[in-house]
């Protein structure tokens, strides 16, 4: 009896570990066959294009998250933050709040693109390490203090922009959102080198063990000599700096900062981490898992819309979505550790 059952649990247990590593790919590759069957011209290269620029600005975002929750845990403030780092790097650009809503560049005394990138990220780090550090040293549930960022974020953002947008920068700086490097729009060139680099870091680094470590087990990780704080506030760093990034990309695409922009990216970007395989509780998972996820999200997303399905349904499916990944996770998980 023993000898045919152990078999069939070794290869049900070989099925789990294959769908561990590979269902979210095979899902994507399902999503892919199913809207080119509906509509044909889904899979046009002007399309495909269209969808790699779509994914970058929450796909660069969800790099930073991907840091954040291998330690086990969360930040709801990402959408806010994004706003409040365009609106920074807006006014950068345009050399202030005047004239705010004109799209024309002619007579602009602002500080080029270089200061309004560089104006971004600094505040968005700054930002991450400012919530990493009431994490850390005030002992609040990182849950609670990102869903008090998500609001005061947004609530600067209306201070600085009095709740209007900032519009019109110049072409150097409009490149970095609608440009192209051949047929490749430029936002999703920065989201592939960043998403390599993240990987790099995460997988052949001392830094990456050090994140992995501190998720699986933060008690042993401590008395492994490893220095748990510092590595829980530089994850918020990290997606703050990446909030930042995404939010000058973005600004440069719309060529303008909206104080509304974000709204909901907090869903999106935690849907395509957790959909590409990360865990919640911590230490497992990847940064070619969480591409994986957003181009999964950018594909659902526009597969609907091809369709003419609502944006309010949408949200109703990623969330469901996001809701079965999370229970299909734990049920693979069940089934290695039998």
């Amino acid at each position: 009896m023993t000898s045919t059952t152990e078999p069939s649990q070794r290869s049900g247990i070989n099925v789990a570990r294959l769908l561990m590593s590979f269902g979210p790919l095979m899902f994507l590759a399902l999503l892919i066959v199913v809207f080119t069957v509906l509509k044909p011209s889904f899979i046009d290269p002007i399309n495909i294009f269209n969808i790699m620029r779509q994914i970058s600005i929450t796909g660069l975002i969800a790099l930073g998250m991907t840091f954040v929750i291998l330690t086990a845990g969360i930040d709801l403030s990402v959408g806010s933050l994004l706003a409040f780092c365009g609106m920074v790097a807006a006014v950068v650009a345009k050399g202030g709040t005047a004239n705010t809503l004109s799209l024309s560049t002619s007579g602009a005394q602002g500080y080029g693109w270089f200061a309004a990138l560089l104006a971004a990220v600094v505040v968005g780090a700054l930002a991450g390490g400012v919530q990493g550090f009431a994490i850390t040293r005030l002992k609040v549930p990182p849950f609670v203090v990102t869903l008090g960022g998500l609001t005061v974020f947004r609530g600067l953002t209306l201070t600085i922009s009095n709740g209007g947008p900032i519009s019109g920068f110049d072409a150097s700086m409009r490149w970095f959102g609608t440009g192209l490097i051949g047929p490749v729009p430029v936002p999703a060139i920065i989201f592939a080198i960043a998403a390599i680099l993240c990987h790099i870091v995460l997988r052949y680094t001392r830094y990456g063990r050090a994140v992995y470590a501190v998720g699986g087990n933060a008690e042993a990780a401590r008395l492994s000599g490893l220095r748990v704080d510092r590595i829980l506030i530089s994850v918020y760093v990290i997606v703050g700096f990446f909030a930042g990034l995404a939010a000058f990309v973005l600004s440069a695409r719309l060529n303008s900062s909206e104080a509304v922009a974000g709204i909901g990216y907090e869903l999106t970007v935690i849907s395509a981490v957790v959909i590409g395989g990360t865990s919640l509780f911590g230490g497992i998972g990847s940064v070619g898992g969480t591409v994986v996820g957003a181009a999964l999200i950018g594909v659902l997303q526009n597969g609907l819309q091809f369709n003419n399905v609502s944006s309010y349904t949408q949200s109703i499916v990623i969330g469901l979505i996001l809701i079965l990944a999370v229970a299909f996770d734990r049920w693979l998980k069940s089934r290695v550790r039998r």
